[in-house]
């Protein structure tokens, strides 16, 4: 008879163990999965996503968070692990939209898709001398070739049918550089995925959607990479003859990533050029190449193909120069309303408040990065001054907090560990162990400063955040993700039946008609850019909102006025408009509501179409017979490509 106890087990402990933190990823995912499937968005409140989500939504973040941090602290664990639970974490943050919503959000990536499809169908984008709404589009059109290119590839009909996965698509595109960067200056597995993970649920400022700042970030987080990795040191990796040619290839490599930054985006170069600027004059980095390549690339640009633009745009810029407080206020239209605007509002205020004062402690508490990781510090602290160049739209707040929060949540997560060791470290424990002095020497003054008493003390006497609650604090910055980056979804998403409206109206709309709006929070706004004109009256003075609210009618058929046959002069109201009207203290929802009864009820216009989502009306071109004044027009030059800061969605 055989003994069953002397066979081996069927499953060995070893590879049970190994696949023990595969439970809570599945189990977070599970939930997830059942969350979306039992979500309804169809009637949203002020709180946009954070009241619709099932509650197993917030228990699958809870599940996976825990189990993240669990894995990542355990030396033993295959390093495979953390990068599985950020995996799942991008996918929770930024694919949930994708999956519950019929159709992609947020007005600045319709715009976006109108470009591309005005580059597919023109064959090309407007020429220098239509210096206007869209001149900044025209005149850096790299990521708009690149997406016509990307849809003809496809096959598709527009980018709207993949750019709702756009900010799944653009935070994956961030993990490899990143990466990168973190692992220049540590080995710690423990501190490198801490630090993904936190700058993962720290970056809800929403540049990640379908936009060209979300590639040219990527693209900028390369370049350091590639200059804090490859530059400084012998040759590339080598001496001599291979030495020189390994530099000319990364030197090439560097060419290639600053050009398709300067032709796609405004701001990254110069912030790019702040960061490789601070490195060399603090006596971080020696290699002058770099910096001058970037510059000389990007004042090319700016001296030829971008000259008409920035001509334009030259004297409000220049007084903008050293204005810090109009830089970072927001201004009418601007401040959110309501208890749904404010609370998620707050939320991300303080996440992003808390990851600050982390980095700080982090900073503070590990000597050992201070002193060995100082280039990241350096790149860190290099974005600040641009508060004193420029407004960038009332949008330089935010940008800034997006290019510091690498480095930020690099030190934040080195505060949340008891003990971190960097490369520089673990090289200079490797000369110890083969008896190398020098590298023993270089090493002797950090590693005082990061272990024994001195760390042990600090954390007996009220630094102790560290090593007594990590796994809360990474549980709080990832709930409060959520409102910071969905809280504000009524304003972003237009469903279908919106889309359909606007759709309608552009497609009956002649070439030069014009189509006033009460702002242009609304899907396809400019699927016509260069054949329709607009106006978008919550954008005007403010004494003349004020006339359109006494008599709305009467104003807006006056503004409306000299649209020439065969042309139109519509009027569109939309629930997105009323969303971002009332959520970002432009006009409450009485008086929009009151606007278009006014216009409802006029003989001066007739309804076009309408449905749940909004109304079109046309002016009676009978009006336009007795007026002299021509239309008013949304007019003057964009400095940004826009985001959900501009036009007073905080996000």
């Amino acid at each position: 008879m055989t003994d069953l106890s002397d066979l081996p087990p069927l499953w060995p402990v070893h590879r049970a163990r190994a696949l023990r933190p595969a439970l809570p990823l599945l189990a977070a995912l599970a939930l997830w999965l059942y969350a979306v499937r039992h979500t309804d968005v169809s009637r949203l409140d002020d709180y946009g996503l954070v009241t619709a989500l099932h509650p197993g939504f917030w228990a699958g973040l809870v599940v996976l968070t825990a189990g993240f941090w669990y894995t990542v602290r355990d030396r033993g664990r295959p390093g495979g692990w953390p990068a599985a639970y950020v995996l799942g974490l991008l996918v929770m943050e930024r694919a949930t939209q994708a999956v519950l919503y019929p159709t992609p959000l947020y007005a600045w990536a319709w715009k976006h898709d109108g470009v591309v499809d005005h580059l597919l169908t023109a064959g090309g984008l407007q020429t220098a001398d239509r210096i206007g709404d869209m001149a900044v589009y025209d005149q850096w059109p790299g990521f708009f070739a690149a997406q016509a290119a990307l849809v003809r590839l496809l096959g598709v009909d527009s980018a709207a049918m993949y750019m709702a996965w756009w900010p799944l698509a653009s935070s994956l595109l961030l993990l490899f550089p990143l990466l990168l960067v973190y692992r220049t200056f540590t080995e710690d597995r423990r501190l490198i995925w801490t630090a993904v993970w936190l700058f993962s649920v720290a970056n809800w400022v929403g540049q990640d959607y379908f936009s060209p700042q979300s590639v040219a970030f990527a693209l900028h987080l390369g370049v350091l990479a590639v200059v804090l990795r490859r530059y400084g040191r012998s040759g590339g990796g080598g001496a001599g003859d291979s030495g020189r040619r390994g530099q000319a290839i990364w030197t090439v490599v560097l060419t290639v990533l600053v050009t398709a930054i300067v032709i796609s985006h405004q701001l990254t170069p110069a912030m790019l050029v702040v960061s490789l600027l601070a490195l060399v004059l603090l006596r971080r980095h020696r290699d002058w190449v770099p910096v001058v390549t970037t510059v000389v690339i990007f004042l090319a640009w700016c001296l030829t193909a971008a000259l008409p633009f920035l001509s334009a745009a030259l004297p409000d810029m220049l007084r903008a120069v050293g204005d810090v407080g109009g830089n970072v206020e927001t201004g009418y239209g601007a401040t959110p309303t309501g208890a749904g605007a404010i609370a998620t509002s707050w939320a991300a205020r303080l996440l992003s408040g808390c990851v600050l004062l982390l980095a700080a402690a982090g900073v503070w508490l590990q000597p050992v990065l201070r002193y060995r990781a100082m280039p990241l510090l350096v790149i860190t602290a290099a974005p600040l001054p641009m508060f004193v160049a420029s407004s960038y739209g009332s949008e330089m707040i935010f940008r800034v907090l997006m290019f510091i929060l690498p480095g930020v949540a690099f030190f934040a997560a080195a505060a949340l560990l008891p003990k971190v060791r960097t490369l520089a470290a673990a090289e200079a424990a490797a000369a110890r162990a083969s008896g190398d002095a020098r590298l023993r020497d270089a090493d002797r003054v950090p590693a005082r400063g990061s272990t024994g008493d001195r760390s042990r003390s600090r954390s007996r006497t009220g630094f102790g955040i560290r090593v007594r609650g990590p796994l809360p604090v990474l549980l709080a910055g990832t709930l409060a993700f959520v409102p910071s980056y969905s809280g504000k979804d009524r304003v972003n998403y237009f469903p279908p039946q919106e889309v359909a409206l606007v759709g309608q109206l552009f497609d009956e709309a002649p070439e030069g008609s014009l189509v006033v709006a009460a702002n242009r929070n609304y899907p396809l706004a400019y699927a016509s850019y260069g054949s329709i004109d607009h106006y978008w009256f919550l954008e005007d003075d403010r004494s003349h909102v004020d006339e359109i609210v006494r008599d709305p009618a009467g104003t807006l058929a006056t503004d409306m006025a000299g649209v020439d046959r065969p042309s139109r002069a519509y009027f569109l109201f939309t629930q997105g408009q009323l969303a971002n009207s009332e959520m970002n203290g432009q006009l409450t929802g009485a008086q929009l509501s009151s606007v278009l009864d006014s216009v409802a009820a006029s003989p001066r216009f007739r309804l076009v179409a309408e449905n749940s989502a909004g109304s079109v009306y046309a002016l009676r071109q009978a009006q336009e017979a007795g007026g002299t004044q021509g239309p008013r027009r949304t007019e003057g030059a964009e400095a940004t490509e826009g985001t959900e800061a501009e036009g007073g969605v905080e996000r």
